[in-house]
């Protein structure tokens, strides 16, 4: 659908002269969307469960390329490009620095201050890469944490997550809160480093498992909820959300609004409608 629906777009402004880019910046979108879908399949399919596999790195990388991309940035691009926006000779780039947790930070190492604005941006496009990548990569850790935390109720439908293997940003969090290497968990102080092991076997055991008991509940499903809960991932969440909103914010505060360029208020809308959301 994406793709027919690019072409037929193409087709009807064939005539002018942002042509180019924009098929450039559609068919290098669907390039990208393709891979992290690839990515995604190898790294968790349904059937086979190997959390090994699984990591924040991981987990990043698939967001970025198979959600980010195509549903953030390219309808922003295409706008620009048909608005006339100088599409630049150098393909535009973007900085991920400062807009996660780093692992130090949730695994209780050091904090690491965010960096909002290096490097710099050097045209429209690498600005608007820059706000719109990792705004694309927080609207999946926060679809991510909704399909565990919110109730189907608020949500709209049952989260399915845990049951289907997905590598999500909570799976991640508790894989590496659990490390073998972990004494302490900077989210529950209470947690021993010998109940991080037997937490750890939880996970391990009971990620991806379908089976229902005779009263029709995945109580493998319910373990692992258990142990995000105790592990405290909600706060981890929190953490994260605040640090990469932090980050966006000086992004966005840093856009010059300039006519037929950029303005704020279209990236902070984007960002008001995410922010907090409950589904």
């Amino acid at each position: 659908m994406l793709e027919s629906a690019i072409y037929h777009l193409l087709k009807n402004i064939s005539e002018r002269s942002h042509t180019t880019p924009t098929s450039s910046t559609s068919s290098t979108t669907q390039r990208k969307t393709e891979f992290g879908q690839l990515v995604d399949l190898i790294t968790a399919p349904e059937d086979h469960v190997d959390l090994s596999k699984f990591s924040l790195e991981r987990h990043r990388l698939i967001v970025i390329y198979k959600t980010a991309f195509y549903s953030f940035y390219l309808p922003v691009a295409c706008a620009m490009l048909m608005s006339g926006v100088p599409y630049p000779e150098n393909a535009p780039s973007f900085s991920l620095a400062g807009t996660s947790l780093a692992p130090a930070e949730i695994s209780g190492g050091t904090s690491v201050a965010p960096t909002a604005t290096s490097p710099t941006p050097s045209d429209p496009y690498s600005t608007t890469l820059s706000i719109l990548i990792p705004l694309g990569e927080y609207f999946q850790v926060q679809d991510d944490f909704l399909d565990f935390s919110a109730t189907p109720e608020v949500l709209g439908k049952i989260g399915t997550d845990i049951v289907d293997n997905k590598c999500s940003w909570v799976v991640n969090t508790a894989l590496l809160l659990t490390s073998p290497d972990k004494t302490s968990n900077p989210f529950n102080a209470s947690t021993s480093a010998e109940r991080l092991r037997e937490i750890r076997a939880i996970l391990e055991t009971n990620y991806g498992k379908k089976e229902k008991d005779a009263q029709g509940v995945n109580q493998h499903e319910s373990k692992v909820k258990e142990i995000y809960e105790e592990l405290g991932v909600r706060k981890a969440y929190e953490a994260y959300e605040e640090r990469v909103a932090e980050v966006l914010k000086d992004r966005i505060a840093a856009v010059e609004d300039r006519e037929g360029g950029l303005k704020k208020e279209v990236f902070m809308s984007f960002l008001g409608k995410i922010y907090k959301r409950s589904k």
